[in-house]
């Protein structure tokens, strides 16, 4: 029998929270939704990930909103999926920035994810007629770092290296240590990893960790406030990325098909992350890539509407 496609079958609402984790920054989580994180500067507000659709995007505004009326000025996308993008239009801010490699991105793969990820991910992408036609592009891009002030307040643009996608960004707020990571870092979430760069991500998450961030938003779980609770988010998400690498590099190295490491990763890694949100979502595409990257495709390939389904029927049949 095969299981449900994706997150299909996941059509229960979630819980939100909006939850202060400094002075300027909080976080929108919804129990392993994709979360949003917001920075409250002196005259303006920063949003990082959007949400899926402008629909499920006025939650997040609705929450802004009961605790400041300073416009939102910035969207920052730290990623290029269709889930944290698209709902980028319904803040109306007049600057969206992304790093030129997640530009790039967009513009070679865009459209294939976007369809790809509106059929694995019914319940996120609600109401999604309200998306404009065509794709959420940045109106500002940068390289590697760059610095934004709201009022007076520092906020940087940092990019760390490769690791969830080639062009992953994270906010940081250095004067408070507090920093909206995107899906570089889950907590009791599993890691999407269908475009990922394995043999990167671990050395990525200890050039984050050398920041010594106190507070920290995830792409997916609870925020994470305190050193230690940051730090077992970041030491979560490297474990998973290292011990699914490791599985999959095992079985290439022993002759093994796709499908046979795929049953071999999946029982080796159940015990430990079977518990964690979208685990049955995510192994599929996660190990997929990593057998990708273990033989001939250093770069991931692009995912489209058809591939996801190709590769499901092959894999959980």
């Amino acid at each position: 029998m095969t299981k449900a496609f994706a997150s299909q079958a996941d059509l229960a609402d979630k819980q939100v929270s909006f939850t202060q984790i400094s002075e300027h920054a909080w976080a929108y989580t919804a129990e392993g939704d994709p979360n949003t994180g917001v920075v409250i500067g002196d005259d303006a507000v920063l949003v990082a990930d959007t949400q899926a659709t402008p629909a499920m995007a006025a939650d997040v505004i609705r929450r802004i909103r009961s605790v400041t009326d300073k416009p939102i000025r910035w969207v920052v996308l730290t990623h290029y999926h269709a889930v944290r993008v698209l709902g980028a239009s319904a803040y109306g801010a007049g600057n969206i920035v992304a790093s030129e490699d997640t530009r790039d991105l967009i513009v070679e793969r865009g459209e294939a994810d976007k369809a790809s990820e509106i059929g694995r991910f019914p319940r996120l992408f609600r109401n999604v007629e309200s998306v404009p036609a065509g794709m959420t592009w940045p109106t500002v891009t940068f390289r590697g770092q760059m610095t934004l002030w709201l009022g007076g307040l520092e906020v940087q643009l940092l990019q760390l290296g490769r690791g969830h996608t080639k062009g992953d960004t994270v906010v940081w707020l250095p004067g408070e240590r507090a920093m909206l990571a995107g899906d570089l870092v889950e907590f009791d979430a599993t890691p999407y990893a269908g475009d990922a760069y394995f043999s990167d991500w671990p050395q990525t998450l200890a050039r984050l960790a050398a920041l010594d961030p106190l507070a920290l938003v995830p792409g997916r779980g609870a925020a994470l406030i305190g050193r230690e609770r940051v730090q077992a988010g970041l030491e979560g998400t490297r474990a998973f990325v290292a011990d699914l690498y490791a599985s999959v590099q095992a079985g290439v190295a022993a002759g093994h098909d796709l499908k046979s490491v795929y049953r071999q990763a999946c029982n080796t890694l159940r015990p430990k992350y079977g518990h964690w949100v979208i685990f049955d979502h995510c192994m599929p595409f996660d190990v997929t890539r990593a057998y990708d990257e273990a033989t001939q495709y250093r770069d991931p390939r692009v995912w489209t509407a058809e591939r996801d389904r190709d590769m499901w029927a092959s894999l959980e049949s």
